[in-house]
């Protein structure tokens, strides 16, 4: 079983590095779009609705991905290798990050605002280059929390159920997990949920940043120190850590005033240095794909280790 989990999780790596998202019928989009017509039937102003219904569209593909995964080595392997492909979405990620820098330098605005429509939740259509960089950068940063540290990390400790629960309840996130007037009591638990599993695997994807940035020649020590120094200031519990460390890794400043549908957040500042460029941006993609791979080499040894240590602990009572 450890073999077979680690195994799985490397399959899924490269699979997603070799192909990227599914062109067609990609799994998370259905669920988003199965979710969006259950929420029509369940909505309800209220918390305890909100849970429930994100407690039954979690539960229900994470019991399907385990009942698949029963079995043999071979077929864990292929289960938890076709979720995490799944899940996991860094290629398209960072091709996406660096077709906004393309944009950006050619001085296509419009169409580096309709591209933006796919990265952040703010407006876009207002967004001038520096903006536009800025917002890219930041939803690099912590999609490469949300889309890979959380998959590889739930995938290690709990094979494609883990990876898949993880998926779910971030993709309900960011459907219903806002403080509008619709969804400020009813996104209340997918947010929370969110922010539970997203609390360890941020954290392991700001420790991956500081380690990536050493390798790919970026400031190791200022993503520490912006980590350490700013995460907690994000109104997020999570995004800010990976944000943070992004920022001083990169010797550049994050955060600023963002405008949610007419409603603007002053988000604090991150890091310490000028605003991101898009050479910066073009920095922060190999970042990115260095702490991919940093994240995938830890979840493949933690996957390993966990059932020896386990074993140990009966040996030794």
């Amino acid at each position: 079983m450890p073999a077979a989990r680690s195994a799985g999780l490397l399959a899924a790596v490269a699979l997603d590095a070799l192909l990227g998202d599914p062109a067609r019928w990609h799994p998370v989009a259905g669920f988003g779009r199965s979710a969006a017509a259950v929420e029509r039937a369940t909505y309800r102003p209220s918390r305890g609705a909100g849970a429930l219904h994100a407690a039954a569209l979690v539960a229900i593909p994470t019991l399907v991905a385990a009942r698949a995964a029963r079995g043999g080595g071979p077929r864990r392997v292929a289960v938890l290798a076709a979720c995490g492909w799944a899940a996991l979405g860094g290629r398209s990620l960072r091709r996406t990050a660096g077709r906004m820098a393309d944009l950006v330098d050619a001085g296509d605005l419009p169409a580096a605002r309709a591209l933006a429509r796919s990265l952040v939740a703010r407006r876009t259509d207002a967004l001038d280059g520096p903006g536009l960089t800025r917002a890219a950068l930041e939803s690099l940063a912590e999609n490469t929390a949300d889309a890979e540290a959380g998959t590889l990390l739930w995938g290690a400790l709990a094979g494609a159920p883990g990876a898949v629960a993880h998926r779910a309840a971030n993709t309900l996130d960011a459907m219903v997990g806002y403080r509008s007037e619709r969804y400020a009591r009813f996104g209340w638990g997918a947010a929370r949920l969110d922010d539970a599993l997203g609390w360890p695997a941020a954290r392991a994807c700001a420790a991956a940043t500081v380690a990536a940035a050493a390798l790919c020649g970026e400031d190791a020590g200022g993503a520490w120190r912006a980590w350490r120094r700013d995460g907690a200031c994000h109104p997020s519990p999570n995004a800010g850590r990976v944000e943070a460390a992004f920022a001083g890794a990169l010797g550049v400043t994050l955060g600023g005033a963002n405008d949610y549908g007419g409603h603007v957040e002053s988000r604090p500042l991150l890091g310490a240095g000028p605003p991101p460029d898009t050479a910066a941006l073009r920095r922060a993609v190999r970042l990115s794909a260095t702490t991919s791979a940093v994240l995938a080499a830890g979840a493949a040894a933690l996957a390993a280790a966990i059932p020896a240590s386990r074993g140990r602990r009966r040996a030794w009572r």
